[in-house]
Formats: structure tokens, C-alpha cells, sequence
């Protein structure tokens, strides 16, 4: 059976190689992990799809490769043994090698060493030092080798916190910001002493900034967001928008949903929940720029924007929202939030998305500017909802209120859709926040 390079999202096409958890020979029971790879989107666990030997490892960490290739063999109970896998040259891109699986040296490796530089004869250790300190053994993904040469790390002082004590990068920040890691010697001239001196000379504090070199995760994203900036002109449109129907539900419901769920209903889900309503009426913010024609899709499919602890952000998606409750879309919400910051991720869990939505509001930001999940055509900031003094319109006249009120801000594709659409997408949304039944949705 060929363990195959999974598509990890409909505009993701590769995707690299972080770590192997394990080696040619190795016998694997069903579902158990067998690498991590890395995309723009998220770092996505891949699992056995049966039991079985490993026979064959085809691509090393480090490795970019395309939605398709070949990663492994694995033989299989039962199955005709598969024959050697040998990689297409454009399949595999080779970015860094790393210990863990075999390569041919190349035809450099091979030529006789050359004569020591300079500054190699001045100090010998300079290019061997920063290797010596990584065992060949150790399973490091490519942002944790790149941070241990570069600060000149002793990797086994590092305490790792991953799976089955596996060092993360967190865990190589964590320590040199812990002030453990050791410091390179500075050459200094010693201060001149006078001889009745008794007070020593300050000595002159070092600068303790560190350089953290972008992960895989961050540069795709960054990749990413450049491309789609340059590729759809942004617009950014922005409604006020009170909360006071959703909080009677979320205050009269709130306390028995915690008890029975084990945790708060957000507002994230009623806006959800509106995005999805209000698409219904406006079907063209559920749609993708194909060349110079709009698809408009018929599934609402609204991807979640879930932070990872500082660390990057993935785009679950929540499939089917038409036909979804408030009730509903908070559970799966909150289902693949879990998996997302345990990186238990499927494929299929970031496919399909139509519309996106990224919720700042549990920072308290006032409004978000976010860049469009390419290739849709719109996205959705939630920002931060508080008590504010609004007036209040009446038959008796104009009074002053305190109600929950926060700001909606889309960003929208001009090639698709114009300000009024978009405008009156925004206004549709809120008049299902401030005005729909919510209490039959919970």
C-alpha cells in the first residue's frame, strides 16, 4: 500500500515533510501517526490507513512535496507487496536534508575535504560545533534544527513537551528565552583599574535580542497572504451591529449549555449562524473567481479562522451551514477548534470552504481588516462586542441605552462584487443578529 501525499485543502498543492515518527521496518498499527506535514494552512498529521511493515521511506524532512507523491510503502497483511517506489524528479524538491531517512550523497558530498578557511584556522569550531550538538537519532522537524544551529544550542539540555517527548519548536524558543541557552564568549578589553579603587566598573549590559527565523507555517502564510493581495483588489467595509437579542438567549440558556457542554456559548456561532442566513439572499459572497467567470456555489461551507497559541492559524471549515442551528455550529465549532490546537486536523476537515470568517473579538479589537482565503471573494472580522450608550428610537421620542454592540468588517473582492452588494450583505447580516428568533436556534 503507498502512503500517498493527501490534499490538504482545495488551493493547496504541496506541502513539506516536518518530521517522520518512524523507520523502514517499523511495524504500525492502524491509525497510528506516521508523519507530520506542513502548508500554508496548518501542520496536519499523517496516519496509517491499515496495519502493517513500513518497507519503504521515498522523501526526507525537509522535502517539498506535491499533492500526489509517494511518501512511503507499507506492506500490508494480505496484499501483494507493492513494488520500490522511484520518485519523478519534479515530485520532490529537496530543501534540507535531515537525519532520519537515507539519501545518496551527491556527487559534492563525495570530493576530497577542502583546505580550512581563515576563519576556520582561527577557530577550529566553527562550522562543526552546532552539528556536533544534534544527535543523528534525534526526530527534530527542520524550524527546530535551523533554531538549534543557529543559537548554537546543546539540544539535550531542551526539555520537549511533544508527542512522546518529541522537541517542538516552543520548546527550543521556550528555553532560549529562559535565559538557559548558553551565550557566545565576546572578546573585551578589560577596564583600567586605579589603584585605590575599591567600586568595580559596571559592567556594560549585553544585548539579549534573539533572531526567530520563520517556520514553514509562517512562510507559506505569509506566501500566501501576499499572493492573494496582489491577486484580488480589497475593499474593507465595516457595520455596527447590537447584540441585545443574541444575549437574552446566550444569558436566559448559558449556564445550563455550560453544565451540559462544558463550556460558554460564544457569539460566534450566532453570527455563524447569520453569515449563513444572509448568504442565502446574497448567493454571490458564496463564491470563487474562476479566470474571468464567478462559481457560485451551492453549499455554504464557512471556514473558521482557529488560532494556534501564537503559533499560526488554520482555517477549519464548518460543512453545510444552511441547514445548521446556532446550536449545532457551536459544537462543531468548538469540535474542530479542539482538534486544531492538538494538530489532529484531517484533510478533509479544511476542505470545501465558500466563505471564511476570523474572530478576533476575545482580544477586545475594535475593527480587523483581514485578507480573503483565496479563491474566495469575501471573509468576515468579528471584532470585539461591549456595553456601549446607544440611542434608542420610540414613539415617545429618543432615549439613551446601554447595549452590546460590536463592529462586522468584510473584505471583499472587487472583480467580483461591488460596495452596494456588499453593503447591503453587511446590513442583511445584522438585521438577522439584532432581530431573528434566536431562542429557536439554541
Amino acid at each position: 500500500m503507498n502512503i500517498l501525499m493527501p490534499q490538504l485543502g482545495e488551493t493547496v498543492n504541496e506541502g513539506t515533510i516536518a518530521v517522520w515518527h518512524v523507520k523502514v521496518g517499523d511495524t504500525v498499527e492502524k491509525d497510528q501517526p506516521l508523519l507530520d506535514v506542513e502548508t500554508d494552512k496548518a501542520a496536519v498529521e499523517i496516519t496509517a490507513q491499515d496495519a502493517g511493515v513500513i518497507t519503504q521511506i521515498t522523501v526526507s524532512e525537509g522535502d517539498e512535496v506535491d499533492v500526489g507523491t509517494i511518501l512511503a510503502v507499507l506492506d500490508v497483511a494480505g496484499e501483494e507487496p507493492s513494488a520500490a517506489v522511484t520518485q519523478e524528479p519534479s515530485a520532490v524538491v529537496t530543501k534540507e536534508p535531515s537525519a532520519g531517512v537515507t539519501k545518496e550523497p551527491s556527487a559534492a558530498a563525495t570530493k576530497e575535504p577542502s583546505a580550512p578557511t581563515k576563519q576556520e584556522q582561527t577557530n577550529p569550531e566553527t562550522a562543526s560545533a552546532p552539528e556536533a550538538k544534534i544527535d543523528a537519532n534525534l526526530r527534530l522537524s527542520p524550524a527546530v534544527r535551523r533554531l538549534v544551529r543557529q543559537h548554537d544550542l546543546n539540544i539535550s539540555s531542551v526539555q520537549g513537551t511533544g508527542k512522546k517527548g518529541r522537541i517542538t519548536r516552543q520548546d527550543v524558543l521556550a528555553f532560549i528565552d529562559s535565559g538557559a541557552a548558553s551565550q557566545p564568549a565576546l572578546a573585551a578589553t578589560p577596564a583600567p583599574i586605579t589603584p585605590n579603587s575599591s567600586t568595580p566598573m559596571p559592567t556594560p549590559a549585553m544585548d539579549s535580542r534573539s533572531v526567530i527565523p520563520f517556520d514553514k507555517i509562517r512562510k507559506l502564510t505569509a506566501d500566501h497572504m501576499v499572493m492573494s493581495k496582489q491577486t484580488s483588489p480589497h475593499v474593507l467595509q465595516a457595520i455596527e451591529v447590537e447584540y441585545t437579542a443574541v444575549d437574552l438567549v446566550r444569558k436566559s440558556v448559558g449556564p445550563a449549555w455550560k453544565a451540559a457542554n462544558g463550556y460558554s456559548l460564544t457569539y460566534l456561532p450566532f453570527i455563524t449562524r447569520a453569515i449563513a442566513l444572509a448568504i442565502t439572499e446574497f448567493p454571490k459572497m458564496n463564491a470563487s473567481v474562476e479566470g474571468d467567470s464567478l462559481r457560485v456555489h451551492s453549499l455554504i461551507n464557512l471556514g473558521i479562522a482557529v488560532d494556534l497559541n501564537f503559533e499560526g492559524l488554520v482555517v477549519p471549515v464548518v460543512k453545510d451551514c444552511r441547514s445548521k442551528k446556532v446550536s449545532q455550529i457551536a459544537q462543531e465549532i468548538r469540535a474542530l477548534s479542539i482538534k486544531a490546537r492538538e494538530r489532529k486536523l484531517s484533510p478533509d476537515d479544511f476542505a470545501g470552504g465558500t466563505y471564511t470568517i476570523s474572530n478576533s473579538g476575545p482580544f477586545g479589537t475594535h475593527i480587523t481588516a483581514p485578507v480573503i482565503n483565496q479563491p474566495q471573494v469575501g471573509i468576515m472580522s468579528t471584532d470585539g462586542i461591549k456595553k456601549r450608550p446607544v440611542v434608542v428610537e420610540s414613539e415617545l421620542g429618543d432615549t439613551i441605552a446601554i447595549r452590546p454592540v460590536g463592529i462586522l468588517a468584510q473584505s471583499f473582492d472587487h472583480r467580483a462584487i461591488d460596495g452596494a452588494y456588499s453593503a447591503a450583505f453587511l446590513n442583511c447580516v445584522r438585521g438577522i443578529l439584532e432581530n431573528h428568533d434566536w431562542a429557536s436556534e439554541v
